[in-house]
């Protein structure tokens, strides 16, 4: 039965899992992992996702799971041996000379965690648990809450739960596939993975414990202890309390995303129970659509230190190849020193008005992040924070998203660079800074002026495009045709293989801009093709940012002036 065994190992490591499901699923690759529909269910943002590496897939929506023989056995409706032979022919990787009969591991892991759970129950329960029972009254725990989260409690000691399980008829391997035990590593004795911990079971969307965390108790040693991973517990695709706080989070419109176990049940204890946390590592694109199941823009609430803020920064990081029109994240920071559960155990009940006070969002978060690292006071600085911008823009999926933060990101930035030049133009705005409206509408003429500057190089050297595409579209220019040709130009580039200008300036002919063109070429003062470098056509697109920048603010200053806001016109007046 070993070699049956390890033939059908041999069999399923070879399997090319991508290329088998994406017969039937449209996969796209995000970072390592690739994501579609999922076909099990209907949805409309894909859930579905194939890991390469560990060979495996998983919906967060439906929770289907398994390898590439469980793929095909349910998509297509076959036992396990056919689908072994319909592999065989998808391949061409020869099937085993012999099928063993599929194993039932999982529930057995299933079983054994259930059986653990019960018996950490007791042990809280006991005398021996009298040291984490104090625990959970100096943090102010009710009896209620563990209960509801099930806590328990493993005594010191090298075998305990071993020797328990054992005589409930659980072979000591089965532990140690759970990771409920781990072997030694100078002999094969097995001891208990959590000695002296506070026990938190963790459990799959469908509510079965899956795994534990394990905390200390003191503050000598790591905080939590997780359970190894296992063929049920996979710790980026498991939120800790999903499973509770998804009837509630839906309720509320509203999900808390916390560091820690401890956290979660503190905020259960104010009444906030659309709370979750990841198990100990920086959340991952899967427990992201996990969260943004329930909620479309969960608050997350890290700790005030340092480590928690680099955590929440991380964390947007990680967000930003899944974000998708309408699903974000919101930031909120707490004091330094404090996390949900010190501010809970402080302010009681009023911990929780403190917890919703102005969120954050993920643009603002990353961008403040980065000038704090980094302030923008030089030119290289502002060069380097340019650079910035553009990787993260990069690691932005979905194009409506990513024009949004280019279009943000690249006005802060030609905010914080020096002011327009003199020049007729800034005379105009001169003239007219004591009434903005005018100075409104010099601006936006100056802006008009400087899209022609910029538009008309590029149907002679499109190539100009390839370092400045998201920042030209990320200016909203004034004059209605021109940004409609704008448009028109950066979708070419976008769909063509190559850079011809005249292809280029056919695909515009073809969309009725030739007269347009016409008018802008006839203008006086006009540079050939020959003479703009990317050099000066960067200086005119940065001319424009700055422009439009200050345009945008006339437009506010001239509303808050409509509004009779005369305290604070005259100061924003003067800055511009």
């Amino acid at each position: 039965m070993a070699t049956e065994a390890t033939d059908l190992a041999t069999f399923r490591a070879r399997l090319p899992i991508v290329e088998i499901i994406g017969r039937y699923v449209k996969l796209r690759r995000r970072g390592r992992d690739y994501w579609g529909l999922c076909p099990f269910h209907d949805e409309k943002t894909a859930s579905f996702k194939v890991d390469e590496e560990r060979r495996f897939y998983h919906c967060f929506g439906c929770g289907a799971h398994g390898n590439a023989i469980d793929f095909v056995m349910a998509i297509e409706g076959l036992d396990f041996a056919a689908a072994l032979q319909r592999l065989a022919e998808l391949t061409g990787i020869p099937a085993p000379r012999k099928v063993p009969s599929p194993t039932k591991v999982d529930e057995r892991l299933y079983e054994v965690n259930a059986a653990a759970l019960k018996w950490f129950a007791e042990m809280l329960r006991g005398r021996t648990g009298q040291a984490a029972r104090d625990y959970l009254a100096r943090r102010k725990v009710p009896p209620d809450l563990i209960d509801e989260f099930e806590l328990g409690y493993a005594p010191p000691g090298g075998d305990g739960l071993l020797r328990a399980l054992r005589d409930r008829g659980f072979a000591p391997e089965i532990l140690l596939q759970a990771g409920l035990v781990a072997r030694a590593e100078t002999s094969e004795r097995l001891y208990d993975r959590f000695r002296d911990r506070l026990m938190f079971p963790i459990h799959d969307g469908q509510g079965r414990v899956v795994g534990f965390g394990g905390r200390t108790l003191g503050e000598a040693r790591s905080k939590y202890l997780n359970s190894p991973e296992t063929d049920v517990f996979r710790k980026s695709d498991l939120l800790f309390n999903l499973h509770r706080a998804r009837v509630p989070a839906r309720r509320a419109n509203e999900l808390f995303v916390v560091e820690g176990y401890m956290d979660v049940v503190a905020l259960a204890a104010i009444g906030i129970r659309q709370a979750v946390a990841p198990l100990g590592t920086a959340i991952g694109e899967g427990q992201l659509l996990l969260a943004w199941q329930l909620c479309d823009e969960p608050l997350v609430c890290f700790d005030g230190d340092a480590a928690g803020r680099t955590a929440a920064l991380r964390m947007a990081e990680r967000a930003l190849p899944v974000l998708e029109p309408g699903k974000s994240l919101a930031f909120v920071l707490l004091p330094e020193g404090e996390d949900p559960d010190s501010l809970v155990r402080r302010l009681g009940q009023a911990a929780a008005a403190s917890l919703r006070q102005r969120p954050q969002p993920l643009v603002d978060l990353l961008w403040h992040g980065e000038l704090e690292r980094s302030p923008p006071t030089t030119p290289e600085r502002r060069a380097a924070l340019e650079k910035w911008i553009r990787q993260r823009l990069r690691e932005i999926a979905d194009v409506g998203v990513r024009k949004q933060y280019a279009r943000e990101w690249f006005g802060r930035l030609a905010a914080l660079g020096p002011r327009p030049s003199e020049g007729r133009g800034h005379r105009e705005a001169g003239a007219a800074r004591s009434d903005p409206a005018r100075l409104e509408e010099a601006l936006t003429g100056l802006e008009r002026e400087s899209a022609v500057r910029l538009l008309l190089p590029v149907l002679d050297r499109p190539e100009l495009l390839r370092e400045c595409e998201e920042r030209l579209a990320a200016i909203e220019l004034p004059d209605p045709k021109y940004e409609e040709m704008k448009r028109a130009i950066l979708d070419w580039y976008a769909e063509t293989p190559c850079l011809d200008p005249l292809a280029l300036r056919n695909h515009l002919s073809g969309h009725g801009f030739d007269g347009l063109i016409e008018g802008m070429r006839t203008d006086a003062g006009r540079p050939g093709p020959d003479t703009i470098t990317p050099e000066t056509w960067l200086s005119a697109l940065e001319h424009l940012e700055r422009v439009a920048a200050k345009r945008r603010e006339a437009r506010e200053i001239a509303e808050m002036s409509r509004n009779r806001e005369t305290d604070a016109v005259a100061p924003r007046l003067a800055d511009l």
